[in-house]
């Protein structure tokens, strides 16, 4: 015989699972396996389209060991293997992976999608489409935390990031949105996530309302306490917001910056781009629910 659970009990833990929302921490399918996607580009077909990615695995992947699972998506004219590569970052390119692989600590999987017309149009939801489809097939295959999925991208990649926070709240455990704007779509958009964003001042590709209309998107989804007046540069150095009274496990920071579309913005003084460093601290402060 099976022993009746309490039903008292199980009315909290429902309850709680609902205050908290997102995933419990669950070691995907691909725990114990060996892998068979190494470190390199993959075809996969959404929607009858034939769509690339890059998985990067760590230097030292232990298929027993579940890790964090982080999606990088690309500018608008720029392409998955860019982001693999790099660009020069003192001409407004970006570091491989958005520098996030090197600081790593070999604690997380990347996958690199390629856009459409080297885009994130997402039509009729098929880049998201393409996102859930991802999600399947690595977790298939390589050991993750499901419950420590994150996405980050610059430009268009942060719309897509944003669209995917919209789309997917239970999906993705946090999301760092670096000069985005409403490009991708915003399908849902109604639940809390954690949320980065970062933008500048002189930002003449997209403008920093834009930005900041993405970020209070969150802090009301968050039940963060607004900030007034509105976070300013100081000078030519970036200033971070950490935003007040959030529901338990939401977070949203803010960082302002004078700087024009630049993913890699150092602040004066520095030859260091401030948004790896800040968007992998974000990142860390979530350990397995």
């Amino acid at each position: 015989m099976h022993a009746r659970q309490n039903p008292i009990v199980a009315f909290a833990l429902l309850a709680l699972v609902s205050l908290v929302g997102f995933v419990a921490a669950e070691r995907s399918a691909g725990c114990g396996k060996n892998p068979t996607i190494s470190s390199k580009q993959y075809t996969i077909s959404v929607n009858g389209k034939q769509r690339q990615y890059f998985v990067k695995l760590p230097d030292r992947y232990n298929k027993d060991t579940a890790h964090k699972l982080i999606f990088t998506w690309h500018q608008l004219g720029g392409s998955a293997q860019k982001i693999v590569n790099g660009e020069d970052p003192n001409r407004g390119g970006v570091l491989p992976y958005y520098g996030l692989n090197a600081i790593s600590n070999n604690t997380a999987i990347f996958v690199v999608p390629n856009g459409l017309n080297n885009g994130w149009g997402n039509q009729g939801g098929e880049d998201i489409t393409f996102f859930d489809q991802l999600v399947k097939t690595v977790e298939a295959d390589l050991c993750v935390e499901t419950s420590l999925r994150f996405s980050t991208g610059f430009s268009y990649g942060g719309a897509m990031s944003f669209a995917v926070a919209c789309a997917r709240p239970k999906m993705v455990r946090a999301v760092a949105v670096i000069s985005g704007s409403l490009l991708s779509g915003c399908s849902g958009g109604n639940d809390p996530v954690a949320y980065y964003g970062q933008h500048g001042t002189s930002d003449s590709v997209l403008n920093v309302s834009g930005g900041r209309s993405l970020r209070d998107r969150f802090v009301k989804n968050n039940g963060c306490t607004a900030v007034s007046p509105e976070p300013q540069p100081n000078g030519s150095r970036s200033v971070k917001t950490v935003y007040k009274n959030c529901k338990e496990g939401y977070p949203v920071t803010w960082v302002i910056h004078s700087g024009d579309h630049n993913p890699s913005q150092t602040d004066s003084g520095s030859s260091t781009p401030f948004a790896p460093q800040n968007t992998w601290e974000f990142f860390s402060q979530f350990a397995a629910n």
